[in-house]
């Protein structure tokens, strides 16, 4: 089956479905001019400093930097929280909007990205699963309670060093705080927040487990492979549509649709089959 068929099918599982699951990996930010971080030198392309360093994506995201040093742990995740807050979601957002809008589907968005896009781009923040976190939160890295509040903080880097000029401090004991995101080996994350989105994502679940469902998945890859394993649970849902979007690992089986390509251009060619 050719690409523009894969786009005829994709539109009758939308057509035809009663609620739609957005299910969203680092490939969906691509397109709002986002970095990806696919590899060390995807990483290392993004962030030329680290490479001089000789500092992976992984080592980067450690949470033993804020406590070791904290203006260096700040200064990648101060980094991007600044790029977040100025990064405009990309018209494939609005897509999907439009989509939910049109067909009086209910949705609910699942995705590992910590960047607050789909929130930014208009999505309830009540119907939202981030399973890694946000950035836009903060907590204590201690921690020293299981709070959780809101990253209001400016937060200056030095680009030359990636180093910080403020860093945020925990609101009851004064402590350095940290982004309230899931790191790689990761003891002192609280999953609080996570937790009580991922209780409403079950919810969602069980009301329309026997309905038609689409599920939409853009830009989820194989390494971390969280996102690409619940699209394929949710698949095997008597009713059940996947419609996967990626243009480096694109492939899931029969019945579902495989669509070789970036997030917006499978968004606007199923927005042009849907017009049809």
């Amino acid at each position: 089956m050719d690409k523009s068929e894969e786009v005829q099918k994709a539109a009758r599982i939308i057509r035809s479905a009663r609620a739609l699951v957005i299910t969203a990996g680092a490939g969906m930010g691509v397109d709002s001019g986002l970095p990806d971080f696919r590899g060390d030198h995807g990483f290392w392309n993004a962030y030329p400093m680290y490479r001089h360093l000789g500092i992976s994506f992984i080592a980067a995201a450690n949470p033993a930097h804020f406590e070791r040093d904290p203006p260096f742990g700040w200064g990648f995740y101060g980094h991007r929280t600044n790029l977040y807050r100025q990064t405009v979601p990309h018209h494939g957002f609005e897509l999907l909007r439009r989509w939910a809008e049109r067909f009086d589907l209910d949705t609910f968005v699942v995705t590992s990205n910590v960047d607050g896009q789909f929130q930014k781009a208009g999505f309830a923040e009540e119907a939202i699963l981030e399973v890694h976190g946000s950035i836009h939160h903060l907590q204590c890295i201690k921690p020293c309670s299981m709070e959780i509040w809101p990253n209001d903080a400016e937060i200056p880097v030095d680009p030359s060093t990636m180093r910080a000029g403020v860093i945020p401090r925990c609101i009851r004991c004064g402590d350095t705080a940290r982004p309230n995101v899931l790191m790689f080996g990761d003891s002192s994350w609280i999953g609080g927040r996570s937790h009580g989105q991922q209780m409403r994502f079950d919810l969602f679940c069980e009301q329309h487990r026997a309905a038609p469902l689409a599920v939409i998945e853009l830009g989820a890859g194989t390494a971390i492979p969280t996102i690409r394993y619940l699209s394929e649970e949710l698949g095997r849902y008597r009713e059940a549509g996947v419609i996967r979007i990626n243009p480096r690992e694109p492939h899931i089986g029969p019945p579902h649709v495989s669509l070789p390509c970036g997030a917006l251009e499978g968004l606007s060619a199923i927005e042009r089959a849907l017009g049809e």
